[in-house]
């Protein structure tokens, strides 16, 4: 075995590793008095040693990286992020002893930016959110690195048939519940990955279960949902880090999965605060997009009359957005009054009632 082959060998070895030493995350159920039999689940990715579900991709694209013979000892790493994949890979770049760089756009919080940094990472900001993919490939191109591309690469990365992927750890950790087979499966998207892995899974396994993507404000994918046009493009960006995007990401895949509901910005920060109040727990603003639209698909059944599960994630942890999302001056800075849906959502949890208008 030469050299460069025996380091990718040990690389992979420091990955798996790595991975043998993780549990599974928890997936937890949220108390509603107000609705009958239907259970609402949340798959707590925030647990994870980076702090995100992009902990996930992040591992298997440094693998595909590895196995492709595109990362070899002193590749550095190049990443378009918004903050919690930059985060994951930096601590996986650090673990194989890579440089990285990750180019993230400048309204991104400072909290990430400095975990970015604690794993040795480097930053490189950009203005704007349509600008990191450009920006990306030149300093690949600068430094001769390899740039992950997790917006196209996502999808392909993780192996949907099964292997411990984030779709067959919900199925055998709801094995044992009162509805083991979920009606919805909720999350959003920033790649697609997650929606691609979720949607391939339940249709390889025959499930009846179905795949909804909540989409936030500023974001181009329920809009290519609904008309099918690649080619839409914003020039704004997401207020909710993490998810939605200013282009149709190529990993962004509408065929498998079932519906998807915008949610108002509003309503996203106003979940994360009913969290906090009925959980004692903080998360992050894509939690809270997962979270709305879970309930508001409660409400349908509920009005229905049907019966179920529904599972969702928790993203990353609150922590990160201690300045802006859990700031009070931040939300009315930026014109955001969640009191309003705020309690609304807790009415609804007490009373099963949807008190919202239809997406």
């Amino acid at each position: 075995m030469n050299d460069d082959r025996a380091w990718v060998s040990e690389a992979i070895r420091k990955l798996e590793a790595d991975f043998n030493r993780s549990a599974d995350t928890h997936l937890f159920e949220i108390d509603l008095p107000g609705l009958r039999n239907i259970d609402i689940y949340i798959k707590d990715e925030s647990v994870h040693p980076t702090g995100s579900l992009k902990h996930r991709l992040a591992r298997s694209l440094f693998l595909y990286g590895l196995c492709n013979g595109a990362i070899a000892e002193a590749t550095t790493i190049i990443e378009a992020s918004s903050g919690n994949t930059a985060i994951s890979e930096a601590y996986f770049a650090r673990l194989l002893g890579l440089p990285f760089i990750a180019v993230v756009p400048r309204s991104t919080s400072h909290q990430k930016v400095e975990q970015i940094q604690f794993y040795g990472g480097k930053v490189h900001f950009v203005d704007h959110a349509v600008e990191v993919y450009d920006a990306s490939q030149r300093l690949a191109i600068e430094t001769g690195g390899y740039y992950m591309d997790q917006f196209t690469s996502a999808e392909k990365v993780t192996d949907w048939r099964g292997n411990n992927n984030i779709a067959e750890s919900i199925f055998r950790q709801m094995s044992k519940e009162t509805y083991p087979i979920p009606h919805w499966i909720v999350c959003s998207a920033g790649t697609g990955g997650t929606s691609a892995t979720l949607g391939r899974f339940v249709r390889y396994q025959r499930n009846a279960t179905k795949i909804c993507v909540a989409d936030p404000e500023n974001s181009v994918f329920y809009d290519f949902y609904q008309s099918g046009d690649r080619n839409l493009t914003l020039q704004s960006g997401s207020r909710v880090e993490g998810i939605g995007r200013p282009r149709v990401e190529p990993s962004f895949i509408p065929g498998v999965i079932d519906t998807m509901i915008r949610v108002p910005d509003v309503a996203s920060f106003a979940a994360i605060h009913v969290l906090e109040e009925i959980l004692d727990r903080r998360f992050g603003g894509s939690t809270g997009t997962n979270i709305f639209a879970s309930l508001q698909l409660a409400g349908a059944m509920a009005m229905a009359g049907k019966h179920g599960s529904i599972v969702t994630l928790a993203c990353d942890p609150g922590e990160r957005y201690a300045d802006s999302y859990f700031n009070q001056k931040w939300l009315v800075d930026n014109g955001y009054d969640i009191e309003p849906c705020r309690r609304k959502l807790l009415s609804f949890i007490e009373t099963g009632i949807w008190d919202f208008p239809p997406d």
